[in-house]
């Protein structure tokens, strides 16, 4: 009887990421079955005191702590390529701030030969005509 009320009460819990219809119960001799239909992975459940408990196989749990280990490894991984940006020195070095002060004084001389342009412009639009 206690399972009849565990039951209906655990079914929430196991829709999970807004899908309604992932976990499917299956009543067994020894408790249940949940399948997650979008895997196909199956967990044995067993009423314990009126709670619903659900244990990994044997080959899930394998599959589950390969997969942390590979997290793991990629975390590590990603850490160590922070680390050998962040060591790198804050000041540029004497090539650096010299390209960049080569390309800026391009762009400036650019940009004020342009403004030269258009004043020029302006003048010849400007000067009364004497002819």
């Amino acid at each position: 009887m206690a399972a009849a009320f565990a039951l209906p009460a655990a079914l929430p819990a196991f829709a999970q990421d807004g899908s309604q219809n992932r976990f499917r119960l299956e009543k067994t001799e020894s408790g249940f079955v949940r399948l997650d239909t979008e895997t196909g992975a199956l967990t044995l459940c067993r009423d314990e005191g009126g709670q619903l408990t659900c244990r990994m196989a044997a080959d899930e749990r394998a599959a589950y702590e390969k997969e942390l280990e590979l997290l793991e490894k990629r975390v590590t991984a990603l850490e160590g390529r922070q680390g050998t940006t962040a060591a790198k020195p804050g000041l540029p070095s004497e090539d650096e701030i010299e390209s960049s002060l080569s390309i800026m004084e391009r762009f400036m001389r650019r940009f004020f030969g342009l403004v030269q342009e258009f004043q020029e412009e302006e003048r010849q639009q400007t000067a009364p005509n004497r002819t």
